[in-house]
């Protein structure tokens, strides 16, 4: 019996539960409490029009007489509106938004709180925040500003891959608020592989983007370039035909190449000889420059080997020519004294 008294508890626990919590999610509703309720979507504007942000009470609650506000929390100040009694506290407002931003006044007893922001710019992108402190509600709206500046795309001719036998082209596009991706398309509108998308922010925090691809021969002739912002709908794209003249790249078979090669070697050769000849012709034209003032060195300033007789003596170290003369005139002088002493 035991069991089957305390059987049935354990099953009825989780029921008793769900009604509990099912009370306590109904008792703002019951005692009519009411909820702030604001945008499941982000808000898209260009640049310089005007911009509702909605944020309202439901159930109707009337606001007119307690202090509302709209801040971001990226500012500095943070509120974008604040009043007290249907009054503007123009004060405590950030200055980039002085003279800006309203609220509809007629509509606050009908707990309409939506803010307007006259000429939104593409730095009034952010998160904004509608709160009620008496209420201790608040809600959140995404707003994203779109940039009227951006530019149609730009194509050029930036090369030639003569490895994939392709043509390298170039887009360019500025002057874009989000950051924007481009994207390469055929004729038939099938992406093409390209490098990286590079960007660069200026100091207007615009964007701008560019990106390479190359195109083979066997993709249509028909490019096109296309940048393209998802959250704010907008697209800039711009088409290109390139002629098939592009792809004609001149022939680099293997007998050319080795053609060149044997022409250059034996160019080579033929110059290593040129110059080795001239430089043995040089060698020979100045040895015999040196050789003619050495002979006729040799025959004016000849000496004469002396005699046998002459080699004996110490002293016999006069010329050859020399010692005959003195041989001759002492023959001559010794017949003279022959002759006398006849």
């Amino acid at each position: 019996m035991a069991h089957q008294q305390n059987g049935p508890f354990p099953q009825s626990l989780p029921k008793a539960f769900s009604v509990l919590i099912f009370i306590i999610l109904l008792k703002d509703v019951c005692n009519g409490q009411p909820q702030l309720i604001g945008p499941s979507q982000v808000l898209v504007a260009r640049a310089g029009d005007d911009v509702i942000l909605p944020c309202h009470v439901e159930p109707a609650y009337d606001v007119s007489t307690i202090t509302l506000e709209w801040t971001r929390s990226s500012l500095d100040p943070r509120f974008v509106y604040v009043s007290r009694g249907s009054q503007e506290l123009e004060k405590l407002k950030n200055p980039s938004f002085k003279g800006r931003t309203s609220v509809f006044v007629d509509e606050l007893k009908y707990g309409n709180i939506s803010l307007k922001i006259s000429k939104v710019k593409s730095d009034d992108t952010g998160t904004y925040k509608c709160y009620v402190p008496v209420l201790e509600k608040e809600a959140f709206v995404e707003l994203v500003v779109a940039s009227d500046a951006a530019t149609s795309p730009v194509i050029s001719l930036s090369g030639i891959d003569k490895n994939r036998r392709g043509v390298l082209l170039q887009c360019e596009s500025a002057g874009w608020y989000p950051e924007p991706e481009l994207l390469w398309l055929d004729g038939e509108g099938n992406l093409l592989s390209a490098g990286p998308t590079e960007t660069l922010r200026g100091p207007d925090d615009l964007y701008t983007v560019s990106s390479r691809v190359t195109v083979e021969k066997r993709h249509s002739n028909n490019i096109t370039c296309r940048v393209q912002q998802r959250n704010t709908n907008q697209s800039r794209e711009t088409h290109i035909h390139v002629p098939e003249d592009f792809f004609e790249f001149p022939s680099s078979s293997p007998s050319l190449i080795i053609g060149l090669a044997v022409s250059l070697a034996l160019c080579i050769i033929l110059l290593i000889l040129s110059v080795v000849v001239l430089l043995r012709r040089k060698r020979k034209h100045m040895m015999k420059t040196n050789r003619r003032p050495k002979d006729q060195t040799d025959v004016e300033g000849a000496e004469v080997p002396l005699r046998k007789d002459q080699t004996d003596s110490p002293d016999a170290e006069v010329p050859l020519m020399k010692t005959e003369r003195e041989s001759s005139s002492s023959t001559k002088t010794k017949k003279q004294t022959s002759c006398v002493s006849r």
